[in-house]
């Protein structure tokens, strides 16, 4: 691990006990194994990717976002490691540093939730096709269709949800905002189509910590960031850190200041920021850590077919680019032009995402704050498919895919 980077937790070995257990289940010999090592190779990067690195300056000139920073592996190595601009547009704030933390937004939903789901599923704790009713009772209604819903659907986004609901504007505590998550209406039956829905992962993750008996955020510590050694993900980052975080927000209408330090999504702030759908905050290392395990299997934390069966799309609804809590790429996609068929991906709301490409032994993260001041700036849009397609240039990975 580079040698500038802080530590949040300490080393790996003060978070991770080989021989806890969890409800019973033993962890397997390949958990037991140190987290798989990740070569720092960057040292040539600002030649080998300047074409890149000068479509996000540009893009930072255009004020598409304040801040970025970015990591890229390659077969096993790091070969980018950057960061550019400033916390804000102001020429006095601050510049990020390669390893300063960033609100991960909807990354969450991928880093923490599915994490869990994965670990409760190779623990035989978690059917995919069980009712989402048989754990969260609170979800039964008087719809019928309701008892449909499945976890898989959850994970797929296909369960019948809306997208989005500004649930804090009715719901001022915890358990508010869950009763009002737990009775949203259908928007369609569940299973007819796939409609990304943060409703769904906010329900999603209070089925996992019923089936796992703990918080998101103390179970992720334990059995996913400690393991591989992710020494600067976190929720609620500690007061002391805030002040060097990008901020995300200048929220006028429902906090009524500057969001720095804290998660810029509001029911998650309602949540108490410990939420399925958003607030884990981390650095751009940490992220192209956590791919890199997946891109080796997933050992220590997953068995390789775990990671296969949840990275792979789901063949309904008809048409659907999701797998079990990824995305895959499809037509036209923010992953750009060149990562294969096998490859899976996230979005997060704050401009934030993560593509890996099995075929190509390739990870791309890039973490930025674009919803600074407000989140009416899309042009993260035009400008990470972009980027993608420059990192696959640099590493002369343009070649069709075989799929």
């Amino acid at each position: 691990m580079p040698a500038t980077v802080q530590f949040l937790y300490g080393t790996c070995t003060l978070c991770y006990n080989p021989n806890r257990t969890h409800k019973g289940a033993s962890l397997t010999a390949s958990q037991a194994h140190p987290a798989s090592s990740l070569d720092a190779n960057y040292d040539d990067q600002d030649r080998r990717f300047a074409a890149a690195f000068r479509l996000l300056e540009d893009a930072i000139a255009a004020h598409a976002f304040p801040a970025a920073s970015v990591a890229v592996t390659h077969e096993g190595k790091l070969c980018v490691w950057r960061s550019m601009g400033r916390f804000t547009y102001a020429t006095d704030s601050p510049q990020p540093e390669p390893n300063t933390i960033f609100d991960l937004a909807s990354l969450t939903k991928v880093i923490a939730t599915t994490s869990m789901a994965m670990v409760l599923y190779e623990r035989g704790l978690l059917d995919l096709d069980m009712p989402v009713i048989s754990i969260v009772g609170e979800f039964a209604g008087e719809d019928p269709r309701r008892d449909e819903v499945t976890l898989r659907m959850l994970l797929a986004h296909s369960s019948g949800l809306p997208a989005y609901e500004k649930l804090f504007l009715r719901a001022h505590t915890r358990s508010e905002l869950l009763a009002t998550a737990f009775s949203t209406e259908l928007a369609v039956d569940p299973g007819a189509r796939a409609e990304y829905s943060d409703i769904g992962f906010i329900i999603l993750g209070i089925a996992l910590e019923r089936l796992a008996d703990e918080s998101i955020d103390r179970f992720c510590q334990r059995e996913v960031f400690g393991p591989l050694g992710l020494t600067q993900t976190t929720f609620n980052p500690a007061a002391e850190l805030r002040s060097a975080i990008p901020p995300t927000a200048d929220d006028r209408s429902f906090r009524h200041r500057i969001i720095q330090g804290e998660v810029q999504d509001e029911n998650a702030s309602v949540l108490g920021g410990v939420a399925g759908h958003a607030g884990i905050f981390s650095s751009a290392y940490d992220v192209a850590r956590f791919a890199h395990a997946l891109l080796q299997g997933g050992r220590p934390v997953f068995r390789p077919e775990t990671v296969t069966l949840f990275g792979t799309r789901e063949i309904s609804p008809e048409g659907t680019s999701r797998a079990l809590g990824w995305d895959t790429p499809s037509a036209p996609s923010q992953s750009g032009r060149f990562f294969s068929a096998r490859s899976f991906g996230h979005l997060g709301y704050t401009g934030t995402s993560l593509w890996i490409d099995p075929e190509r032994n390739v990870s791309i993260t890039l973490l930025t704050n674009r919803t600074w001041p407000d989140c009416s700036n899309q042009a993260i849009k035009q400008v990470r498919p972009r980027f993608h397609d420059a990192v696959f240039e640099a590493l002369a990975l343009t070649n069709p895919s075989s799929g």
